[in-house]
């Protein structure tokens, strides 16, 4: 997802530091484990190839739809299964232009999908839509040497506070880059494991119930 890539470069960490503070910073909010209430990977996409920064913008109205469909034609012809699909208001920040920026993307539910096979889908979706890269999420047991990232979902959050959380936060939006919300308030904020003391600290922010919070751990990938 370019606006994605562009504001969150991907860092070099010690994992082992990371998943320390990964599982004793989640405090008691609701952890799931691969395969409890998770698809088998997800998709974070767009068809957007423009830098948006008017909240007011016509583009940022857009169901995609036609999106939708084509991509749910992407993960069925590469052999896995289309499952749910959410409609996402994104902000991000973006370093170079020292603004936040706006996207509305599609999260796709992947199922009856592998590691490799969820890499190749988005290689296609990216290649397709030229895009620089496409997101992908893969739920995994937290004590799993591949788990390097978390993803929070958490309810009563506007696009509109998570923008104003954004500005006022610049560790936030420097090391977390931003996040999205699906149109019925639900926050949807993938992460680094080493940054969810961080993540858990700006969620708060934004005025969530950290005990009623979702904390899915796994592997995040950038697929270009």
């Amino acid at each position: 997802m370019k606006n994605v890539i562009v504001r969150r470069q991907l860092r070099i960490l010690v994992m082992v530091s990371a998943l320390t503070l990964g599982v004793a910073g989640a405090g008691s909010a609701q952890a799931s484990a691969a395969g409890h209430g998770c698809p088998a990977g997800e998709i974070f996409a767009t068809n957007n190839t423009a830098i948006i920064t008017d909240p007011a913008d016509h583009r940022l109205k857009t169901r995609l739809t036609r999106f939708d469909r084509e991509v749910r034609q992407i993960i069925h012809t590469n052999g896995a299964r289309p499952g749910a699909s959410k409609l996402l208001d994104g902000v991000f920040w973006s370093g170079d232009l020292k603004q936040a920026t706006y996207e509305r993307s599609r999260e796709f539910d992947v199922n009856k999908v592998g590691r490799e096979g969820l890499h190749h889908i988005a290689g296609v979706i990216a290649k397709q839509y030229h895009q620089e890269s496409v997101l992908t999420f893969r739920c995994l047991p937290r004590t799993s040497p591949e788990t390097d990232a978390v993803e929070i979902h958490a309810s009563g959050v506007s696009a509109t506070r998570l923008h104003d959380a954004l500005l006022a936060n610049p560790e936030a939006r420097d090391e977390l880059g931003g996040g999205s919300v699906t149109l019925d308030k639900r926050l949807i904020l993938v992460a680094p494991l080493a940054n969810l003391p961080l993540a858990q600290k700006f969620t708060k922010a934004l005025g969530v119930d950290w005990n009623k919070a979702e904390v899915r751990y796994g592997h995040e990938e950038f697929v270009s």
